[in-house]
């Protein structure tokens, strides 16, 4: 449920609702806009049938949340969120691009690659540390070194860093040297290991699980908000179809669903969603297009011989040029890189 106070309430009157509904054991949430401000309430709505809020000074209704996501619902909080990593805000406001290899696999590929995707606009090197593959001989990831790396490509040349995380151990590690965790598709519904993510305090990429709905994808963002971790980003990076062209099948729908049911960024990975490098330029610009937060785009300096996913990474060429052919995109959408 959430209570909206009428226009330009004072906060006198906020606190007073609010701290009543948590007389009754419930927890609340404020969302204050430019006019209005509202009171989201968590818990057993039956502890309040006894109190007339609308009676209360400056309340102006009650709204119900029939959805299960509550904290990462629009209903609680209207206005988009902005996450705010160093001196970067991932919103409606800007487009991020977060840019880098599939797997770190030693620092000189590293910061070779940090340098060109630096040089052609990025604020984000991506690289994987931990790696969850299909098959368990593939490679797996260099751990926490490749975490090092990360921390010194992020120093060099100025960039953000994010890495994925597949347990509460490299969650740990990852806060020593990045300054944004990735929840993968295979672990969007380890729940055990959201709960650790909400609980790290760190920023969070949380990617859409192989056949998740919406829903299920929201609600999984609602347990790391629910440990107390608003700084939440959706990546929409393709679902499972029965379509083989591609990896995957790119839901561009998803980005104006979420964006209406939801307050958090979201941003598109069409690298994974295609697993072709050929596919990833025209789907980077239609996810601008429909109204995305970012992309989230793989870049290796030899695709030919990567150890992860090389037919979906663009070459530094053919990055330099979709970020130079993105800025009609930005440019029409208001946003700035």
């Amino acid at each position: 449920m959430i209570i909206v106070m009428k226009p330009h309430a004072p906060e006198e009157a906020v606190k007073r609702v609010a701290g009543l509904v948590q007389e009754k054991g419930l927890e609340t949430h404020l969302s204050q806009g430019k006019e209005v401000t509202i009171i989201g309430v968590v818990g057993d709505k039956t502890k309040l049938s006894n109190e007339n809020l609308t009676m209360l000074p400056w309340v102006d209704k009650l709204v119900p949340i029939t959805e299960s996501y509550k904290l990462s619902n629009r209903k609680f909080h209207p206005e988009p969120s902005r996450v705010k990593i160093k001196d970067h805000e991932i919103g409606p406001d800007t487009l991020t691009i977060m840019a880098g290899p599939c797997a770190v696999e030693n620092e000189e590929q590293l910061m070779t690659i940090a340098r060109e995707v630096k040089k052609s606009g990025a604020q984000f090197v991506r690289g994987g540390a931990y790696k969850p593959r299909t098959s368990p001989y593939s490679f797996q990831g260099l751990e926490e070194e490749g975490l090092r790396y990360m921390a010194e490509a992020g120093k060099e040349y100025d960039l953000c860093t994010i890495c994925e995380v597949i347990s509460e151990e490299a969650i740990e590690a990852a806060a020593k040297y990045v300054d944004m965790i990735q929840i993968g598709a295979r672990n969007m519904q380890n729940f055990q290991l959201l709960r650790e993510a909400g609980r790290s305090g760190m920023p969070v990429l949380l990617k859409r699980g192989l056949a998740a709905t919406i829903d299920e994808w929201l609600n999984a963002a609602e347990y790391i908000i629910a440990e107390g971790n608003p700084q939440v980003v959706l990546c929409e990076r393709g679902i499972r179809t029965y379509e083989t062209s591609t990896r995957n099948t790119l839901d561009l729908s998803a980005v104006p669903v979420i964006r209406q049911k939801s307050h958090l960024p979201v941003i598109v990975d069409p690298s994974h969603a295609t697993g072709v490098c050929a596919y990833v330029p025209p789907l980077a610009k239609a996810a601008v297009a429909c109204g995305a937060d970012g992309l989230m785009i793989e870049v290796h300096n030899d695709p030919e011989h990567a150890l992860s996913d090389g037919p979906q990474s663009l070459t530094f060429p053919a990055f330099h040029q979709l970020m130079g052919e993105l800025e009609g995109y930005i440019n029409l959408s208001g946003r700035t890189l």
